[in-house]
This record gives C-alpha cells, structure tokens and sequence, in this order.
C-alpha cells in the first residue's frame, strides 16, 4: 500500500429511472452524470471514472467527450476511463483522445486499458472476436510505446507498421497514467507487470480475499524485473446511505434489476435477497453506512495493499438523486473515515 491511498468512484452511465419510474433518455443519463462527477469534485473525491458500453442498458460510448465536459467543471479531481476498451479500439486515436483530455483537465486525465465484459464493440467496429487475444495484445503493445512520447516504431499483425512515427498532441508534463483492468488471469496481471503499468482489479463478487494471490504475483513479477512496484487498484460496487438497512433497501431492487438482466445473458440464475446479503456482508458489495462502508473498504486496502479503490456507485435504473446522496456521502463521509482508520494503524 502506498503513503497516499487514492479513493474514487466510477459509473458506466448506467440508463436510469426518472421521477415516474421510467427510464431516461441518454442525452439526460450524460448530462445527470457531468453533475455527478461535479459533485464528486466538490466533497473530495480523488478519481472520477466512466465506463465504456455499446449497449442500451449504458448512456457512455464515448468516455473522452463525457470527461472532456467534466473537466471544464471541476479543479482537482482525476479525470479517467472505466474501462476503455483497446482491443475494438484504435490505440493511437485512443491516445490522442486522453491526451487532449489531459490538456484540459490540466494534466488530470489517465486511462485503464481493458478488453471489457462485454463483446458489443467487436461487431459494431468490424473486429472477428476469434482475434480477442491477439487484438488486445498487440494494441497493447502499440500503446505502451506511445506512452512514451518518443518518435515509435513498431509492427505487428493487425494494422500497419509504424517507422518513427510521432503522435500529437503529446502530454504535456509528464507521460499518461495508464492502467491495466484485470478481471482474474494471472497472464493479464504478469503482462501489466512487464509493461510497467499500475494494476486495476474488477472484484464484482465474492470475498476480496481471493485476489491476493493475483496482487502477490504482481509484486513478484516486479521483483523478478528488477524494477519497483507499481500501484495497485480495485474497483467493486457499492452505495452509501444514511443507514445500512436504507442502503440495502434503496440499492437492492435496482441492483437486482441490472443483475439479472445481464444474468440472463450468460446463464446465470436471478439474484435473491439472501443471496444479495451474503455479498453485502462477505463479498464485494460495499454498501451500508458511511461507516460501514469505510470499514470494509480500509479492510480491502490492508488485504491487498492498494493505493486506490474505486467504488461503482451506479446500478441499472437506481436514480440520479439517490446516487448524488450516495456520492455526497463518500467524499464527505467515507474518505475521510477510510483515512482515519488506516492512519490508526500507521500510528
């Protein structure tokens, strides 16, 4: 774990319910979403992420236009994807995009690289998903040579080679924080060891113990190298609210919803209450109180040895208004709390 724990937040845009129970446009979801991200600013919050979807369920397929908005509002916060997907996506387009977002944030944008849950993209951007691996791979490649701002060459399998080839705009101090997002290969996590690129953990279910394994590898693959280690993140579900049982009744519906609509999908079975509790109370929802919420949270921290957590605060059709009370109460809240209880065991 790191001397400065970053504590974030991030959404997928996630289309929500209006006041009548019906789902809003798109257009409002975006908009709703740049006051959000505003808020986070104003009481706190170190991270503010967004998604990459191409799907009706998610308002953001275009992360860098949404982050570009937020950045004309807001003065500190870090600005970033969650996740942006390279393997459907032009490596060097991509960089030119977070670069521009970087220019006006004022140096605040960063990037978590990933192939994504979902398979929408390939179709939509002509990509055979029989070249999954090797699109990911090879346009990692590609982007890791970009981050270093120096003229690249490079070749590969899937688009034409590159001969000392620069790339504009550049950072403007420094290089783009650029994140691997890993959902649980231990290839995926060596292979963001080898580049040299912070590590982003998607725990989405289950004790987030189990990862250990994945972050000890991490460390190992650094030592191995000789180089020093880079940090660590997670990102997980969750809400806060005045109380722990307002949080799982506020989030528990919405939740479900979302759940087992994309359950349906890949087999599995719909989510019931007592299975919603056990995930509450031993999983990777972190979701109750300001208190309770900064309990678990500092117990993932010490467990992994992160140096950010992020929190999903969004859930399917959960409305604007409860997710603002939500986010008020993280940065004003939980934060503070998380560094209390972590500086406690540092004295």
């Amino acid at each position: 774990m790191s001397d400065t724990l970053e504590l974030g937040l991030d959404t997928f845009g996630d289309v929500t319910a209006g006041p009548d129970a019906s789902l809003l446009p798109h257009a409002q979801v975006i908009r709703n979403l740049v006051e959000e991200a505003v808020l986070a600013d104003s009481v706190g919050v170190d991270f503010f992420g967004v998604g990459e979807h191409h799907r009706a369920d998610f308002a953001i397929s275009a992360p860098e236009i949404v982050l570009a908005a937020i950045a004309a509002r807001t003065s500190r916060i870090r600005l970033g994807s969650a996740v942006t997907v390279l393997s459907s996506d032009d490596p060097i387009r991509v960089f030119q995009r977070f670069s521009t977002v970087d220019a006006i944030s004022n140096g605040r944008a960063e990037v978590i690289l990933g192939r994504g849950s979902f398979t929408e993209s390939f179709p939509l951007f002509g990509y055979d998903l029989s070249q999954y691996e090797t699109l990911f791979a090879e346009k990692l490649d590609l982007f890791a040579a970009l981050i270093s701002q120096k003229a690249v060459t490079w070749q590969g399998t899937i688009r034409p080679a590159l001969t000392n080839q620069r790339v504009f705009p550049p950072i403007e101090s420094g290089r783009l924080r650029t994140w691997i997002g890993v959902g649980g290969s231990p290839e995926s996590v060596v292979r963001a060891a080898r580049y040299g690129l912070p590590l982003m953990l998607a725990i989405i279910g289950g004790d987030p113990a189990r990862f250990t394994p994945y972050a000890d590898l991490y460390r190992r693959a650094f030592s191995q190298l000789g180089e020093p280690v880079q940090p660590i993140g997670v990102h997980s579900p969750g809400f806060v609210a005045d109380t722990d049982a307002q949080a799982r009744d506020i989030f528990f519906p919405d939740y479900k919803r979302m759940r087992d609509r994309i359950g349906a999908e890949r087999g599995w079975p719909p989510m019931g209450r007592e299975e919603f509790d056990r995930e509450v109370e031993r999983g990777s929802l972190y979701l109750g109180s300001a208190e309770t919420v900064a309990r678990k949270i500092a117990a993932t921290v010490r467990t992994l040895g992160l140096s950010r957590f992020q929190m999903k605060y969004s859930a399917g059709p959960l409305s604007h208004q409860a997710m603002m009370n939500s986010i008020g109460l993280y940065g004003e809240k939980v934060v503070p709390l998380v560094r209390d209880m972590l500086a406690s065991d540092a004295g």
